[in-house]
């Protein structure tokens, strides 16, 4: 299911990325919260009587709109996608085969980074399963926000749906319900591509520290504030706030994150690489991701055909 807001621009491409997907029954569902940007007339256009969407006359926010495609949703199984992100063909398929193997009820995978232009920019193998679930009460380590996972309908209906008071932060207080039903299950190739830009909702730093102030405890453990501070120093950095990303970034050190010195050594290296000209290094994730070149590819040609000879005439 898919929550979508003002993102028209990108949303035609996340549909055809869920709609492509390869092995498996699917219907999508769009939850339309209160967009006033043309988002009604892309949907309208559809004529795939996989999709079904309805609207919010007025927005409630995304955790509204996910709770109200849960609902919507007719499968055994709900798969949650943001409006701005990508899966490969093979992801639901791969995801759910991971999940029947190990008798899970929820299932995550691989995660790149891409940019506005479906350029890679980031992304690592994801964590194993009992490494997620071991950190899950204190941090969140699935990758790729809500796009990345897949759940049993039977285990959304016993741990809850998601906290309506929570926007950044509502995906890992429901990864931590869906927990408690046991560990999840990984399909590790890069099989979603998360885009980063400059209105992501996960910019709000101050927004995302007064949430993680209503987990925080909520179930019976403290969070880990080194690797808040680490991931929001990475959201500062992205929103071009350098001074912050430092501020977060020592905060991380004095809370016991023991990762800092070695990612700030990174970013300085890739910045004077930059600066002098110098080619920038490969660095150890770069076969991995070049995986997802082939069907980040297809996929943009699907929705905007590369012009041909026969395109002038």
């Amino acid at each position: 299911m898919i929550p979508t807001h003002n993102r028209s621009a990108f949303l035609a491409l996340t549909l055809a990325s869920a709609l492509w997907q390869e092995n498996v029954d699917l219907e999508v569902i769009v939850v339309d919260d209160g967009s006033s940007d043309g988002t009604g007339e892309t949907l309208a256009a559809l004529h795939d009587p996989r999709v079904r969407w309805i609207r919010h006359e007025t927005p409630e926010g995304v955790s509204s709109a996910r709770n109200d495609g849960i609902d919507e949703a007719r499968g055994a199984w709900v798969a949650f996608l943001d409006d701005d992100d990508l899966w490969a063909p093979e992801k639901l398929w791969a995801q759910l085969r991971a999940a029947r193997e190990s008798d899970s009820t929820w299932a995550y995978a691989g995660v790149v980074k891409i940019d506005e232009r479906q350029r890679v920019i980031g992304g690592k193998p994801p964590p194993a399963p009992r490494e997620v679930f071991a950190r899950l009460p204190r941090w969140n380590l699935v990758p790729g926000g809500c796009s990345g996972v897949v759940a049993a309908r039977e285990a959304l209906n016993s741990t809850g749906q998601f906290d309506r008071r929570l926007v950044n932060l509502a995906d890992w207080d429901l990864w931590i319900r869906l927990g408690r039903t046991g560990p999840p299950a990984c399909a590790p190739d890069p099989l979603v591509a998360y885009r980063l830009h400059r209105r992501q909702a996960s910019l709000d730093v101050s927004l995302i520290l007064q949430e993680a102030d209503l987990i925080d405890g909520r179930y019976g453990q403290r969070i880990d504030r080194g690797a808040l501070h680490h991931y929001l120093a990475h959201r500062c950095l992205l929103a071009e706030k350098p001074r912050r990303a430092l501020k977060h970034f020592g905060r991380a050190a004095l809370n016991g994150d023991t990762t800092v010195a070695a990612d700030l050594s990174r970013l300085l290296w890739a910045r004077v690489a930059r600066w002098g000209g110098i080619p920038g290094r490969p660095g150890p994730y770069a076969a991995w991701r070049r995986r997802t070149a082939d069907w980040l590819r297809r996929l943009d040609d699907q929705v905007n055909p590369p012009l041909t000879a026969e395109s002038h005439t």
